[in-house]
């Protein structure tokens, strides 16, 4: 079959606030691998005969998401009230890495664009509104319902390798076994929701733009591989 004809292999990557200094260079990375959007952006990633894929960059709060939490617990803030003016927070680092690159804006995921695009959530996640109010709740939990939607690959892209036990990467964890001794880089609802919609999550550190190429690609990969019910 011509692979050109083919639909699209959708990945979300969600691209952690631990990530702020080094995602822009990620993100000009994976456009130069995979394309954009934007019609004036390089032409990266459209290769006749290469596997097209729909990257969707899901933000996450970082800085912006930790000041709603300082104002939290400072303020004594409801939980409707922190949840979406975290998830604002999200759409403040949505701004930061579309004004960091040259990257598609979107604010819809009923379709995605072949190449690379940026996830502005709020307007989304208010019509849907499809997770529980809580600081459990977190990005990671938001961008694999993202992933659910769309039948999107789920990669975390963070600052660590993964997850750890005793010091050591674990390269593969299923989600009821997390009750252990883990260093943990994920929310903790995250395990529950890979578990009830048999999901997988791949953590990879995205300081290392490479890895996160390779993972979308499905190649080997320095990672934590967290399986749920799968």
């Amino acid at each position: 079959m011509d692979k050109s004809a083919m639909k699209p292999v959708k990945v979300v990557i969600k691209i952690g606030g631990s990530l702020i200094r080094e995602a822009p260079e990620l993100v000009d990375r994976l456009v130069k691998e995979f394309g954009s959007g934007i019609k004036d952006a390089p032409p990266g990633g459209v290769v006749p005969g290469k596997m097209p894929f729909s990257i969707l960059i899901v933000p996450g709060g970082g800085v912006f998401a930790d000041a709603v939490r300082e104002a939290d617990e400072i303020f004594g803030l409801g939980e409707d009230a922190s949840h979406w003016m975290a998830i604002l927070g999200m759409e403040q680092y949505a701004c930061y890495l579309q004004d960091k690159s040259r990257v598609k804006g979107m604010d819809s995921i009923k379709e995605l664009p072949q190449g690379v695009s940026i996830l502005f959530p709020y307007r989304l996640l208010k019509a849907e509104d499809p997770l529980p109010h809580s600081w459990e709740v977190t990005s990671d939990t938001i961008a694999a319902w993202v992933a659910r939607q769309t039948g999107a690959v789920f990669i975390k892209a963070t600052d660590v390798d993964g997850m750890f036990w005793k010091g050591k990467l674990i390269r593969e964890i299923f989600t009821p076994d997390l009750a252990g001794d883990f260093e943990s880089c994920i929310d903790s609802a995250l395990p529950g929701f890979l578990q009830k919609n048999k999901m997988e999550c791949i953590i990879v550190n995205g300081k290392f733009p490479e890895r996160v190429i390779q993972a979308v690609y499905g190649k080997p990969v320095t990672c934590t591989a967290v399986k749920g019910n799968i």
